[in-house]
């Protein structure tokens, strides 16, 4: 397989100094008469213009003569080539591939949708002109497909597979590694430098999207609760030694119980307690 030839072509400006000679030359024989010379100059002129080529930065040019790679110039400037070269600009600058979201299964088999942000430039122009047929096209395919192949990888998240280190929510920087790898791997076949490629849309289905966040929410009210049951139990504790070490009151087992349901249910509850009042002896 052949690789990428650089080449610096010939200055422009020397061709263009001596296709004006020409012409002085075809002006002066049609003047003196000499057609003939005059013809043959201006022949001359149209074929020498016809080689000249303008390099802007950050682009290139690939030459080909007859179905042969004659080379790829990157320098910008105003160059000669040879006129039967065929001509084929291909650009180097920095592009972004904002992918729409599409539908895929994660790992554990839940439709998601998930898209990326991809930053990527031509690094191999002759890879880029000869590998494949169209690079823009097979950048977005090969794309589409390192999404399919990540999102296959993964979980959405850990919920429903609590062993799983990392997902596509929480694990970022190793899925955004993963990506770049994959993408890398696909893209070089056709001269591509993968420059960042990131997820930039990530979310359930429309079908599922409702009781996900049902699960979610409950998922969150749960370890809510946990931790407000822990923070009574510890409070609880700390108020019967309290009142223990103080010999505040002393409590059998019966109304150590009565206490502990109240504290309780006072600091667990999602609602704020109506207190009542005993008017009575303490134990009426």
């Amino acid at each position: 397989m052949k690789q990428e030839n650089l080449k610096v072509p010939q200055s422009g400006y020397l061709m263009l100094t001596f296709a004006f000679g020409l012409l002085i030359l075809a002006i002066a024989a049609f003047i003196g008469h000499w057609p003939i010379v005059g013809i043959i100059a201006m022949v001359c002129i149209i074929f020498l213009l016809s080689g000249f080529i303008i390099i802007n930065p950050n682009e290139s040019s690939v030459f080909v003569l007859f179905g042969e790679y004659k080379g790829s110039a990157k320098e910008n400037g105003f160059f000669w080539v040879n006129p039967f070269f065929t001509k084929r600009r291909i650009s180097l600058r920095a592009r972004n591939f904002d992918s729409h979201p599409i539908k895929v299964n994660d790992k554990l088999g839940n439709p998601i949708m998930i898209g990326i942000v991809l930053v990527w430039r031509v690094s191999n122009t002759f890879k880029a002109a000869f590998e494949v047929n169209d690079y823009e096209s097979f950048v977005k395919i090969q794309s589409e497909s390192a999404i399919r192949k990540l999102a296959g990888t993964y979980p959405y998240d850990n919920f429903d597979d609590e062993q799983a280190e990392i997902s596509l929510r929480s694990g970022t920087n190793e899925v955004h590694e993963e990506l770049m790898t994959e993408l890398t791997e696909r893209l070089q076949f056709a001269g591509i430098e993968v420059m960042e490629a990131r997820i930039s849309n990530l979310s359930y289905a429309q079908e599922i999207a409702h009781a996900m966040l049902q699960r979610q929410q409950a998922t969150a009210v749960v370890a809510a609760r946990m931790k407000i049951v822990e923070g009574a139990v510890s409070m609880v504790e700390l108020a019967l030694n309290a009142l223990s070490s103080k010999q505040i009151i002393e409590l059998d087992d019966e109304k150590k119980a009565a206490m502990v349901t109240n504290l309780m249910v006072v600091l667990c509850s999602d609602r704020s307690a109506s207190p009542v009042i005993n008017a009575g002896t303490l134990n009426q």
